[in-house]
Parts: structure tokens; sequence; C-alpha cells
């Protein structure tokens, strides 16, 4: 019988995270080859929790989920089309007529005039709906908008950016009639910015810890706030907070009392509010980052956001729903970075030749067109699934983020490499993408972070599973067909047989790159359940192994979505596909390989005694507070 260690404990802040963007669900209707087909996952009994439809979730229990992969989603219907087609061209004429990246960058701030483009243009309220004064767009066609932006000047998109998304959106979602009656006008039309307050000086990724209190006053009007908060991008200029403190909560079932994180929306002009100066930052000068206090604030108990003791969920939904964001401003600045190097390689003239003509110029080129084609492929497709009501879309929000800021990262970083000395110098503006990109992997969920939130979620629901299956086996009769379809894929995969295939999926061109991916889902998953019976509970402490885990899952989504996208190009016969399945041929001989090299060394006996090496060096230069080793002279 399969046996599985303990449950898993995680640490208080990441079991809160888990449970949160887990629903716990265990998928049915698997066949033999463990696809849970769309047409059966759409299905749900009364009495049986909906199936999670997520790819990521499921690929770590071995199961191939497609309801949200093939075919690669198409959200827009014509006048939907037509609607964000109609702000395409003044959103570019805003970016090269009106914003001045440079002098932005430059003044650490926006002149007034193009503040007040941006409000005439409507830009600054694109989710909030037209009964509220917005624009009422979709997540895919946001996307569209923040690619542009993207292109131009990052600085811009997260000061609009931060108003857009993570400023208004707890409103959008968790606001009651009366909260959005008041305050979403104000966001969309009004002239009045919205930010969100939440990393506290003693508080970054462990959101939940925050330290700052809402104590009820005696009269039971008014919660009063007390704290801080950091880092508050757009505090300088936002006179609408959605902001979190610790709260007290009576259990209604035993009467007990505790503190747990509630959201409030929070006035500038509320007494005892006041905000610090413009932080002074690598990057994003623009966006006026600043602290935020409240001194006895004064807060109105109807500016309570939600439930009671909800603000923990309230935060992390609020920063979900815009993730894909992020990869969407970044599409932009690797498609303006892939021109800019394209345009020089292909006139530069070395050694007598054109710079494209030489091989390892070559490379670079086509890897960094490779790597804006897959954040592409996946922001759109996070963003189009969740404008077709996906509510399981949190691991894979968190792999576009991950990979998308990375990306956009190598691929600056490659053209200034392509351009020389003309990309290191202010003119060709990719060194102010470089540093106005570097915040992007560490706000919103730093990336390490999240590659521990992607392993741990999964492996929890892989957990659950496989605990589903002992159950199932303690009475057989009753499960029998559970017990079949896991025993038959169990046994295929133990002899090479029977594993997953994505081939009846894609395209003719892509049948071999599918089954590098189908190969690595299979590795991947079995390596999962190794790791589940090795390790139990201790699971969550071999963070060296749940690295590589975290990105062998981002590596195989990457490939799907690619698989996706290329085939939905071939299918329609649309002009780019023989590109389009060159990158994705390209792009699942790469990551399969990383792939298989990233499982070999959660496996390797070599590289655990690596890894305890690794620990030891860094503890080392922990107690010494910097460099243990002296210079080869000995001199100190």
């Amino acid at each position: 019988m399969l046996q599985v260690g303990k449950n898993i404990v995680l640490t208080a802040s990441v079991r809160r995270a888990v449970q949160l963007q887990c629903s716990g669900a265990v998928v049915r209707n698997v066949s033999s080859s463990g696809v849970v087909h769309a047409s059966a996952a759409a299905q749900s009994s009364s009495d049986q929790p909906k199936p999670n439809r997520s790819f990521v979730m499921n690929l770590f229990s071995g199961k191939l989920q497609t309801a949200e992969l093939f075919p690669y989603p198409e959200p827009l219907n014509e006048e939907q089309r037509e609607y964000v087609q109609a702000f395409i061209d003044p959103t570019v004429k805003f970016y090269t007529e009106v914003n001045d990246a440079a002098r932005n960058d430059a003044t650490a701030s926006v002149e007034k005039a193009v503040v007040d483009a941006l409000w005439e243009q409507g830009f600054l309220g694109p989710f909030i709906p037209t009964e509220y004064g917005g624009l009422g767009l979709s997540n895919a066609q946001s996307v569209r908008l923040s690619e542009i932006s993207g292109s131009y000047d990052l600085g811009m998109s997260i000061y609009a950016g931060a108003h857009q998304t993570i400023g208004t959106k707890g409103i959008l979602m968790y606001g009651n009639k009366e909260q959005k009656e008041k305050y979403l006008p104000q966001l969309s039309t009004g002239r009045v910015f919205g930010a969100f307050a939440l990393t506290e000086p003693g508080t970054g990724s462990d959101a939940a810890s925050v330290k700052t209190k809402a104590v009820l006053s005696p009269c039971g009007k008014y919660y009063i706030l007390n704290g801080s908060k950091l880092w508050c991008s757009g505090g300088g200029i936002a006179n609408i907070f959605t902001t979190f403190a610790q709260t007290e909560v009576v259990d209604p079932k035993t009467g007990e009392k505790k503190n747990k994180m509630s959201a409030f929306i929070v006035e500038r002009g509320f007494e005892g509010v006041s905000t610090g100066p413009p932080e002074d930052k690598m990057g994003i000068k623009c966006s006026v980052t600043t602290e935020v206090f409240f001194d006895d604030a004064k807060v109105p108990v109807e500016n309570l956001l939600g439930e009671i003791g909800n603000g923990f969920k309230i935060a992390v939904n609020i920063l979900n729903s815009g993730r894909f964001g992020l990869g969407a401003m970044l599409s932009g600045t690797m498609k303006t970075c892939v021109e800019k190097a394209a345009e020089h390689v292909s006139n530069r003239v070395q050694f007598k030749r054109k710079l494209v003509e030489f091989e390892n110029v070559q490379e670079k080129l086509a890897m960094m067109a490779t790597y804006h084609y897959v954040a592409q492929s996946l922001t759109y497709m996070v963003a189009g699934n969740m404008d077709k009501g996906s509510v399981d879309f949190h691991l894979e929000a968190a792999v576009s983020k991950v990979f998308c800021t990375e990306a956009a990262w190598y691929v600056c970083d490659e053209a200034i490499q392509l351009l020389g000395g003309n990309g290191f110098m202010k003119s060709s503006g990719l060194e102010r993408f470089l540093r106005d990109m570097r915040i992007f992997r560490i706000f919103e969920g730093a990336n390490d972070v999240l590659r521990m939130f992607i392993a741990l979620t999964g492996i929890q629901k892989a957990g659950n599973d496989l605990r589903g299956l002992q159950k199932a086996l303690k009475n057989p009769l009753g499960n029998m067909g559970v017990i079949l379809a896991e025993g038959t894929k169990r046994a295929g995969r133990s002899v090479g047989v029977g594993g997953t295939d994505l081939r009846p999926f894609v395209a003719s061109e892509l049948q071999n790159a599918a089954k590098q991916c189908a190969e690595s889902m299979d590795m991947f998953s079995k390596t999962i359940e190794s790791l589940l019976v090795k390790h139990g509970k201790g699971i969550v402490e071999r963070q060296f192994q749940l690295a590589r885990v975290a990105d062998s899952a981002i590596d195989i989504y990457t490939m799907a979505a690619v698989l996706s996208r290329a085939t939905r190009a071939s299918q329609r016969g649309l002009a780019s596909a023989s590109h389009e399945l060159l990158m994705a041929q390209i792009w699942c001989q790469e990551a399969s390989s990383r792939v298989q090299r990233n499982i070999n060394r959660i496996h390797s006996g070599s590289f655990k005694e690596h890894y305890q090496r690794l620990a030891q060096v860094a503890r080392n230069v922990s107690e010494r507070r910097g460099l243990p080793h002296t210079n080869p002279l000995e001199i100190d």
C-alpha cells in the first residue's frame, strides 16, 4: 500500500496563504491516463466539491487538466474587440506625444498636464464598470493597453497601474453598494487616486503579521487606527487607501477573542492620516512611493471593507487579481527591447559583416523573441481564463508573475549587450527600462516567496489526493473506480507507458514538442510523490528542493501555454503561424531540458551534499556579517 508521510505542516503564514488559495477539492472523473476531461470537469453535483480546473494545481497530482489550457482562450467577442481597439490609438498618442518618460524619470514626478490628460482620456478607470464612470474593460482588454504603456514608460505604467489595479480592486471586489457608489465614481472620473497600503517596516512577504491595529471606539462609530505602512506605491498622490490592520474578533462558538486582519477604506482627509516624503528609488521614480501613517486615525465603521477579520483573504485576492498586469506591462517592454536590438544588429557592421550574420547574435535575438512570446502567451492565457470565469487561476497567475518579471530582465539585459556601448547610454532608453523593471521581481509578491507558494500549494494538493487514495484503499469495494484509475496510471508510468499524452491537443508540427512537455509532466508528478513519501511534513523545510520544484512547474506550464497558442495560430492559418511554431519548438526543447536538470538535482545525492555546503557557507557569511575569506595577499 502507498504510504504518505504525516500531514504537511506549514509555517503559519504559508499555511494561511495555502488555505486561502487551495480549494482542497479532489478532482473527479479521471481517466486511466490521468486526463481530467474538460466536459467532465465542468460537471459537479450538489454534494460534490467542484473539481479544480487549474492546470498547474493538477500537475502536482499527475493529472492533465485541459479545461483552461486547450484551446487557447478567446475571451473577446467582436464588439469587445472593437471597443478596446478604439483606445489603442489614443493610448499610443498619449505615450508618444503627451507623456515624456525621460522627464518623468529625471524629475521623479509627472507634470500636471500629463496627469490631466490621463483623467480626460479615461485611462485611470479601466476596470471600473461604466455605471460608475469607468471604461468597464475586461482583463484581456486591459492587457492590450498595458502592453502599450509598458513599451514606452514603466514608471508611468506603475503611476497609473497602482491606482488602476490594487488601488481600486479592493472596493471593486469587496465593497458594498454604498461603498461602490461613494468611491468608484471618484476613482474613475473624479480625479481622486487610490492606493494599496499593506507592507509595514517589520512586515514584508509575511503579510498576515501586520502590526497596525484598529480598535473600535467606545461610541461604536469609528475604528481607531494606529500604525504605519511602508513603500506605498502612489502614496504621495492618493486620497483613498485600501489598508489593513489587526482587529479583535470574537469566535461566535467559543467566545474566544483573537486578533485577525481586517481591511478598511481610509481617506487622506480623515483625522490622523498622513504620508511621508517620496522615497528615493532606483527606478519607477515618478510613481511617488511613500510611507503612510495612522496616528489615532478615525475611520467610520461603514468603511470596513468586507467582513471583520477577512483582511488577509482580501489582500491576497487583490494581489492575485492583478498579477497578470505586471506581465502585460513587461510584455510591452520586451517588445521594445527586441525591436531596438533587431534594428541595431540588422544595421551594425563589424568585421565586414552585419552583426545578425553571426550565430551568437542570432541565438541571442531568437531567444529574446522567444522569451517575449512565452511571456505574452502566459499573460493573455491567464487574463482570458479569468474573463471566462476561472476561479482556479492563482497558481497560474503566480507562475506568470515570476516568469514574466524574470524574462523581461533577461531580454532587456541581452538587448543592452547587443547594442554594446550604445545600450549603456541613457539615450537608448534601455538603462531606464532595466532600472524600472528591477522592482517587478519584488513587489506584488517577491518571486522567491511565490516560488515557495507555487511548490507548497501544489504539494499540499498532491498530498490531499494521495491521502484520498489511501482512504479509498481501506474500502476497495466502494472505491474500485478510483483505485483502478490510479493503479493503471501508476503501473503504466512505472514501465514507461500510458503516461500523459498532449499530442491530440496540438498541431502536427508540435508532436515532438508535446512529447517533451508530457514527459516532463510525468517526471514531475513522480518526483512530487516521492518527495511526499520521503519527507512528509518535513518538505516545508526542503527549500533547495522546493525551489527546483517550482522552477519545473513554471517551465511545464510555459511549455503547455505556447503549445496551445502556437496550435491556435496553425489552426487559424495566421500569417505568423510558422514563426510561432518555431518558437514553441525552441521553448519546449529548452524548458524540458531544464526540467530534467532540476529534477535530477532534487534526487541527486551529490547535490544534497552541495546544498549542505551552500547552507554552511551562508551561515559563515552571516556570522561574519560579510566575507569570511581574506584576499590572496592575506593582508586585511
